[in-house]
């Protein structure tokens, strides 16, 4: 990768980032009501409330106020929650960050150990029993809509086989272990469509790529079929896989809202929700403007990895 094309990216993604913020803050600038009244409550005087915009600047000119929001948000400093007072909106995220993180690598992790053996099993043996038997399974998981499966795990496992209780988070840093055993549950509803998913993507992939010349070639000179497979068409298949994984490690992270409401994780996006019901807009304010730098970030990640997994793939600018 050329030093070049990384400088091009990460100033892409500066910029990126910079017209995200600014888009947000706008956004929810222009948005009706006023913010002073939501923090104080409709009993507070004309005064009051006019002593709290300029307390809170809100008199100010609007690129002034982005440019003090920034520099603030640079530094951590996202303000107080409206709903939750006297608590500041960096402590809400911290509080919550964990639990989202933890969802994420474990249903990550989950999605790649069993989504390549199976995408690999079914390119290997396309058209025969194995592929039939995991597309038509594939099929049925992406069908069924997350909330669905996750209220079918909480009833089936939490409410008649009892293997674990519905809404009983433990929260990770009391116990570690006891939070993760909590997590299988919401995981593997998180999981199953995605790897269902990714399955498909793989299977197509690696079909596509057994198609190419370099692997009549290799066949050729009798180079076994499992390592044409595993040292040569695996590589390349990957570049439309590493996308499709890089969006679905960016949704997971943002907070999966359905499944976090269902099984009553605090999570990113069950904060999301509860802060638009209660009209919180410094806490939604930085929600939206976190799940937009998880996405570019994650996104110019990909760009890079691109570079290593794929010698062919390189810019001509």
């Amino acid at each position: 990768m050329s030093l070049q094309y990384f400088i091009r990216k990460f100033i892409t993604l500066i910029l990126t980032l910079l017209l995200i913020t600014l888009l947000t803050f706008t956004a929810f600038t222009i948005i009706p009501g006023d913010a002073a009244i939501s923090k104080l409550g409709t009993d507070a005087t004309e005064e009051q409330v006019e002593a709290l915009r300029e307390e809170l600047g809100f008199n100010d000119p609007l690129p002034l106020r982005y440019i003090n929001w920034l520099t603030s948000a640079l530094h951590g400093d996202f303000g107080e929650s409206y709903q939750y007072s006297g608590v500041t909106v960096a402590e809400l995220l911290t509080a919550r960050f964990p639990v989202t993180l933890l969802l994420a690598t474990l249903s990550l992790i989950l999605i790649l150990v069993v989504s390549f053996p199976l995408g690999m099993l079914c390119a290997m043996y396309t058209g025969k029993w194995p592929d039939t038997l995991i597309n038509q399974l594939s099929q049925i998981t992406m069908a069924v809509p997350a909330f669905f499966l996750g209220m079918m795990m909480t009833w089936l496992f939490g409410l008649v086989l009892k293997w674990f209780q519905p809404g009983a988070f433990i929260d990770p840093f009391e116990d570690f272990i006891g939070c993760v055993r909590y997590m299988i549950f919401p995981t593997i509803a998180v999981a199953l469509p995605k790897i269902a998913m990714v399955v498909k993507f793989l299977r197509n992939s690696i079909l596509n790529e057994l198609h190419q010349d370099y692997v009549r070639t290799a066949r050729s000179k009798g180079v076994r079929s499992l390592r044409v497979l595993y040292g040569h068409v695996l590589k390349n298949a990957l570049i439309p896989v590493i996308t499709f994984l890089a969006m679905i490690l960016a949704e997971i992270l943002a907070g999966s809202i359905v499944v976090e409401q269902v099984f009553g994780l605090p999570g990113m996006g069950r904060l999301l929700i509860t802060s638009i019901s209660a009209r919180d807009y410094p806490v939604v304010q930085a929600i939206v403007t976190y799940i937009t730098t998880v996405v570019v970030l994650i996104n110019f990640i990909v760009d890079v990895l691109y570079q290593f997994v794929d010698p062919r793939v390189r810019t001509t600018s």
